[in-house]
């Protein structure tokens, strides 16, 4: 059997889902009610007002389906309204109250302002806002008269004032008056007239130089009575004074002044500089426009264009010139080699402003240069370009010879040869060498030797049949994968000598103080054998110390004395006299031995008193005694001077005191010290003797002598350097 088809079908009635709401309105309002409900089919709508069906009868009541607007409200309009939402299957109801209300004009909580500033000329606009239902009736007065309108005075709709091109009659108070049939109220306000703020500075252009200062005036007549507030833009951004790195000073100091000025101004201090006033009634803006001169700026773009051995042909682009023509350019090179960057020789030798290509001369042939460009104006010299890329000049043969070829010394049979190697960017190319020419004196034809190392500083030449100390002309010369440059000069160079052979005779060998022993010998004579004796090498040792230690003193030339210091004391020293040769040292002499004295007094002269009278100084001390292991004291040195930094005077004397003829005037420093065959020993502390007054005060110095000995006492025991 086939089955059978059906159709099933839903239905609502409807169901409010949006509903109008009581309110209160006041006459001329307007009001709008929506009312909204689901329902299936559609529901429709219709509106009551107090039980009765509501149709558009009036232009200023709309009934469209669920919405219900009223304009212009009326006292009638006040009532009971009902939305009905219906389809077949049912209605449904929501109710809503409207309360049309009126209401006397009212100033209570929108009063006209109280005073309104305005400068003369000006626009002003005083509002009038009251509230009141119905609408009524604007009207004012200025002071107790009515206010009539003008070509510059209008009341507007809303029932506020405009006056325009304000004057100073314009000042005084204003009255709002509010009238509707429900009452009448009235609200008042001042208009209070100042001065305009005119800014006296004219707009200027100023042109200032990198690293000067200046002044940018902004000068200003204004009403007394109000305050001013002056603001500085820089290209419209804010001025933050004491930011911006101190460049930035406000130095208006009169009321009326907002000049500001700019410090050691730099290239990014140029473009517009807006000052802008305001008061309460105006304000108002002047720009001065800051053009900034400076060096130029970098150059770009640096490029090789062509490079030989020895020059190199360079162009670039301009930069910046920052308002002064550039008038010349400056090339610099760098290569591996220099210290920083040197200034070049072109052609042109003067590179002009205009002129954007160069060639660079007298270049090392096969060294990696950089090159950069300066330009300058009548400011000065601009930031250097960023160096060009490395380009290395082509290679050449040799032109620089070694320095300083010389030699000597060496083992027997042996010519040594030594020079400065020449420096990598002289080499003028890969594969450099150094060729090496020698010849005993008097003979023609040149003995040559490569050597094929850079860095090679020497050349050793070793054949049995060579003299000690024979004399040979040598010269250096240099060569590279181009081929051969030239010989240096020629010097005259000596082979390996001996070392003496014989020993000094004739040592002696004396103790001169605790520390010191002079030695003597006979010199060598010269012979035909060419050793040379150069000088003599002493070498002493204590007797607690093995030879292999000894302490070494040479002398140079035929001295055939010489003293030894820093020796101990008390200590038996042996001495040996060899003579020396750039071979070495020749045999040693027979052994001396040497004791040296006992150590000076290590006591220091203590409780030193001074006595001045006349131009006289008279010192006293007490006598310094030797330890046991120390020299005895033989006697006493008096050092004085007038200051510090000055030589000092020295007197020996064998007693306890010694006068001194000094001047009085003069301040002294004195220092006293004992000495004995061992040498000096301690000095005592720095005694200083004041000025005295002169003779007419010889009695008084006198009679103050113990005082003063007393206060010098205690001085001298005061820490000071010594003499």
């Amino acid at each position: 059997a086939k089955p059978r088809g059906g159709k099933l079908s839903f239905y609502a009635p409807p169901h409010l889902i949006e509903k109008p709401q009581d309110v209160q309105k006041l006459i001329d309002d307007s009001l709008v009610w929506e009312c909204k409900a689901t329902g299936k089919p559609k529901p429709s709508y219709r509106w009551m007002k107090n039980g009765e069906n509501m149709e558009s009868t009036e232009e200023r009541i709309q009934v469209a389906n669920e919405v219900l607007s009223i304009s212009r409200l009326t006292l009638s309009d006040t009532g009971m309204y009902q939305c009905v939402a219906g389809n077949k299957h049912g209605e449904v109801y929501s109710n809503a109250e409207l309360r049309v209300i009126a209401v006397a004009p009212d100033f209570s909580h929108n009063q006209v302002r109280g005073q309104t500033l305005v400068k003369v000329g000006g626009d002003v606009l005083i509002e009038c806002k009251p509230k009141m239902s119905p609408w009524g009736v604007i009207s004012w007065r200025k002071g107790s008269e009515p206010l009539l309108e003008t070509s510059r005075v209008s009341i507007l709709e809303s029932g506020s004032l405009r006056i325009w091109n304000v004057t100073k009659a314009d000042a005084g108070l204003y009255t709002c008056v509010a009238r509707n049939q429900f009452g009448v109220a009235s609200s008042t306000g001042s208009v209070t007239v100042k001065e305009p703020t005119i800014i006296t500075t004219q707009p200027a252009t100023l042109d200032v130089t990198v690293g000067e200062s200046v002044v940018l005036p902004c000068q200003v007549s204004h009403d007394p009575s109000l305050e001013l507030k002056f603001t500085w833009f820089f290209n419209e951004q804010l001025i933050h004074f004491g930011n911006h790195g101190g460049f930035f000073e406000k130095v208006g100091g009169q009321h009326s002044a907002g000049d500001i000025m700019i410090r050691n101004i730099q290239l990014r201090h140029a473009g517009k500089y807006t000052c802008a006033v305001q008061t309460k009634v105006d304000s108002i803006s002047i720009a001065a426009d800051l053009v900034v001169r400076g060096p130029p700026g970098p150059p770009t773009s640096i490029h090789v264009e062509e490079i030989t051995d020895t020059t190199a042909s360079l162009s670039w682009r301009p930069g910046s010139d920052n308002h002064s023509p550039i008038m010349a350019h400056t090339i610099q090179a760098r290569t591996p080699f220099s210290l920083g960057w040197q200034a070049v020789t072109t052609v042109p030798e003067v590179v002009g402003g205009q002129q954007l290509t160069a060639t660079v001369i007298d270049l090392n042939p096969w060294v990696e240069y950089e090159f950069r460009v300066l330009a300058s104006n009548r400011v000065g010299t601009g930031e250097p370009s960023e160096p060009s890329k490395q380009a290395r000049t082509k290679s050449t043969s040799p032109k620089v010879t070694p320095a300083n070829v010389s030699g000597g010394g060496g083992s027997r049979s042996e010519l040594v040869i030594t020079w400065e190697p020449v420096p990598e960017e002289l080499q003028n190319g890969p594969g450099f060498g150094y060729v090496v020419a020698f010849r005993p004196h008097g003979a023609t034809g040149w003995m040559q030797a490569a050597v094929p190392s850079p860095e090679a500083s020497k050349y050793v030449f070793k054949n049995e049949s060579i003299q000690p100390f024979s004399p040979f002309h040598v010269k250096v010369g240099v060569y590279n994968n181009e081929g051969e440059g030239p010989f240096g000069p020629v010097t005259t160079i000596y082979s390996a000598e001996e070392e003496p052979s014989r020993a000094p005779t004739r040592v002696r060998a004396k103790s001169l103080s605790a520390s010191e022993a002079e030695v003597w010998w006979k010199a060598l004579p010269w012979n035909a054998s060419r050793r040379r004796v150069l000088g003599y090498e002493l070498r002493y040792w204590s007797r607690s110390e093995r030879e292999d230690m000894a302490s070494v003193q040479r002398t140079v030339g035929n001295q055939t004395s010489t003293v030894i210091r820093g020796m101990r004391g008390s200590t038996t020293y042996y001495v040996s006299v060899r003579a020396y040769n750039t071979a070495g040292t020749g045999p040693p002499s027979t052994t001396v031995n040497v004791t040296t004295k006992k150590p000076p007094p290590s006591q220091p002269p203590i409780k030193v008193m001074w006595n001045a009278s006349n131009s006289k100084i008279i010192l006293n001390w007490e006598r310094v005694k030797a330890l046991e292991n120390e020299s005895e004291v033989t006697g006493y040195k008096v050092l004085y001077k007038k200051n510090r930094h000055s030589r000092p005077s020295v007197m020996e004397t064998n007693t306890t005191s010694v006068e001194l003829a000094l001047p009085v005037d003069e301040d002294y420093i004195i220092q006293i010290k004992p000495f004995g065959e061992g040498g000096d020993g301690s000095s005592s502390r720095q005694i200083t003797i004041p000025k005295i007054p002169g003779p007419n005060a010889v009695g008084s110095a006198s009679k103050v002598s113990t005082l003063s000995a007393l206060s010098t006492i205690a001085l001298s025991f005061t820490a000071r350097t010594s003499l």
